[in-house]
């Protein structure tokens, strides 16, 4: 008995195939890039499935905040998007970014910052005052935050007469909440510019200054006559205004994101036609998207299978729906599809947490 136990011991020491707890990888808040002080979290240790690039939470303006998960094959896709933002705010390689609230980072994604060759960096603590000081001390190429919280920084600056001692020419990123108007006659005064970055943490960044940042972004016109915007086939639940006049922020700018409203009731996407072959697949992926975006998605049940493309029918429950039926378009959706199917392929699993054993 003892010569089995033995064995058994020297078998799980040297030849499982598991890693034992100091051996798993870990990743992070420094290797997310987001290793920065925040007065509204705790830092919590959890298991992140090997199929996530990272795990992330919505800012929760308008709900409570939810879990987002981010798939490795979705990375390129904000990072392009990241990088035009980027280049269209006037930044280039080399230029510095002060981070105001850590998360931001996580909707470029470490990687889309890294590889437009930007260096980041964060206040020593979350406020306003720390974040003037840091303004003031490390002078940024840009600063990035939610926009009346960088009004109230510039206004400290003046009510303490520091505005000589800010960055000239510093270029404003307002991120996180529609634009506060006001925001970009303060920065003037310093010769700064604003720009307004509209995006979330489910799918990272879509315009800037109301110019789409991705080609796959749709927009539905709805009965208000506002119009829904659609990223990859998937609705971002906000509605906005479009202008002919154009953006604050530019006027080559239809899409008026300060005009935000919340999308009422959500739409909804049905599935009408997936390149997939397996009906189950598609299941699957609509469960997925439920959990990982807070998107709700059906597949029809006259679903066509092995189709050349995606078609998507968006709607609410009641009402007008309308379809989006092009690759460019459905990229998004295309991107999560090649995600689930990447997982089947290659499903991350635990020896200890196999079902049906």
């Amino acid at each position: 008995m003892k010569n089995a136990i033995g064995e058994l011991e020297e078998y799980v020491r040297n030849f499982q195939t598991a890693p034992s707890l100091g051996a798993m990888p870990r990743r992070t808040l420094f290797d997310k890039g987001i290793n920065g002080p925040t007065g509204a979290h705790v830092i919590e240790e959890l298991h992140t499935p090997l199929n996530l690039a990272y795990v992330t939470f919505t800012t929760g303006t308008s709900a409570f905040q939810n879990i987002t998960g981010v798939t490795w094959e979705e990375i390129p896709g904000r990072a392009e998007a990241s990088g035009r933002a980027l280049e269209q705010a006037g930044l280039k390689k080399g230029d510095s970014i002060l981070v105001s609230y850590p998360p931001l980072v996580n909707v470029f994604s470490k990687k889309g910052l890294e590889e437009y060759g930007l260096k980041w960096f964060f206040p020593e603590v979350s406020g306003r005052d720390a974040l003037l000081l840091s303004l003031i001390k490390e002078r940024p190429s840009a600063v990035i935050g939610e926009s009346s919280f960088l009004r109230s920084c510039l206004e400290s600056a003046f009510k303490l007469e520091l505005q000589g001692e800010l960055p000239k020419n510093l270029v404003f990123l307002a991120a996180g909440t529609p634009l506060d108007s006001s925001l970009p006659e303060a920065a003037e005064k310093i010769q700064g510019k604003v720009h307004d970055l509209y995006g979330c943490q489910e799918f990272g960044w879509l315009t800037l200054d109301g110019v789409p940042l991705r080609d796959d972004i749709s927009l539905f016109e709805a009965e208000d006559g506002n119009h829904d915007l659609i990223a990859g086939g998937l609705p971002t639940g906000d509605r906005f205004t479009l202008n002919d006049k154009g953006h604050i922020c530019n006027p080559d700018g239809k899409i008026i994101t300060y005009s935000r409203k919340r999308t009422v009731p959500e739409m909804e996407v049905t599935v009408l036609e997936t390149t997939a072959s397996s009906g189950e697949t598609l299941e699957k992926l609509a469960r997925t998207i439920l959990r990982i975006k807070a998107r709700i998605v059906r597949t029809s049940p006259e679903l066509k299978t092995n189709a050349e493309k995606t078609v998507l029918s968006l709607g609410p429950n009641t009402g007008q729906h309308f379809l989006i039926n092009t690759k460019e378009k459905t990229k998004l959706f295309d991107t999560l599809l090649d995600s689930q199917l990447a997982y089947q392929r290659e499903s991350k699993t635990d020896p200890a947490w196999i079902k049906g054993r």
